[in-house]
Formats: structure tokens, C-alpha cells, sequence
């Protein structure tokens, strides 16, 4: 510096600059982690919704898991069985999203549960539609907004399987 004190409205000048400069950088520094970010965040959502299901009757998907399993397995995992089998299994699903270990086995046991998700909507019809394929329940938006979530999966996927991956 030359020897003057910046006052009043030439600090304050520097400071919106670098502040909109700052501002700038902010893309390039999440687009850095931004996979990392989606990664984790996907993960503690499968830890919390996989733990509410070890609380009986906290988890609002508890009823419907347990009965698609139950219909899916032909009655041999009863309720008490598959309820804290599918905790656990999204509990790891989300460890495994959140911490990046052993990722693609976590990737390819998060399709299944995806796919299994999903066979909900043809082994609980009368619970997932209002008559039409084009009018979805309560029940049946919860089951189809899991769709973000096999997107966000996908984009997980494809990074780590890019030649160069970072974040």
C-alpha cells in the first residue's frame, strides 16, 4: 500500500468486491465437492429413515415396507423380521453413501432397495392410486419421489465411475 487509510466509502467498495468476489468463487468450490455433497446428503437421509424404522410405528413407511415384503416373500418374512431388516439395510446404504466405503456394493444394494420401492406401486395398487395411473395417493407420491433419489444415485454412480473424479 502507499501509505493512505482507506475510510468510509472506499472500505466499504473493497469489501463488496471481495465479497462479490468471493461470491464468485462459490460455483467453482461447490462444483468441487458438489458429488460429495450429494453423496452424503442422500446418505443421511437412508441412515434417519432407516432408524425411524427400528422405532415401531415412528416411520410412516414402516406399514407399507412391511406389507410389500410380507407380499413379495409370499408370507415367510413376517413384519417383525423384514422391519428391522430393511432398517438395517438402509441404515448401511446410508453409511456406506455418507462415508464412501465399499461404494459400489452400496450403489448396487441402493438399486435393489430401489427397485423394491418401487414394486409398490404394483403390489399395493388400491394404496397407490386414486383410480388412475395419473392420480397417485399420498402413499403412491411418497413411493414415486424416491424417482430424485435413484436420479441422485445414478449421478453418484457415473462419477465414480469417471477417469477423472474428484470431490
Amino acid at each position: 500500500m502507499n501509505g493512505t487509510v482507506m475510510t468510509g466509502r472506499g472500505s466499504r467498495e473493497t469489501s463488496l468486491r471481495r465479497g462479490l468476489s468471493g461470491l464468485r468463487a462459490l460455483p467453482a468450490a461447490y462444483r468441487r465437492h458438489s458429488f460429495t455433497v450429494l453423496r452424503v446428503s442422500v446418505g443421511l437421509l437412508f441412515v434417519w429413515f432407516g432408524a425411524l424404522k427400528l422405532l415401531p410405528n415412528v416411520s410412516h413407511a414402516e406399514d407399507m415396507a412391511t406389507r410389500v415384503m410380507h407380499e413379495l416373500t409370499s408370507g415367510r418374512v413376517p413384519a417383525d423380521v423384514s422391519r428391522p431388516l430393511l432398517a438395517m439395510m438402509e441404515m448401511l446404504i446410508g453409511v456406506g453413501l455418507i462415508t464412501g466405503l465399499l461404494l459400489r456394493l452400496t450403489l448396487l444394494v441402493f438399486f435393489a432397495h430401489m427397485a423394491g420401492t418401487f414394486t409398490t406401486l404394483i403390489v399395493l395398487p388400491a394404496e397407490m392410486w386414486d383410480g388412475n395411473i395419473a392420480a397417485p395417493t399420498m402413499a403412491g407420491q411418497y413411493v414415486i419421489k424416491n424417482v430424485v433419489l435413484v436420479a441422485a444415485g445414478l449421478a453418484v454412480a457415473v462419477h465414480l465411475s469417471s477417469p477423472s473424479r474428484s470431490g
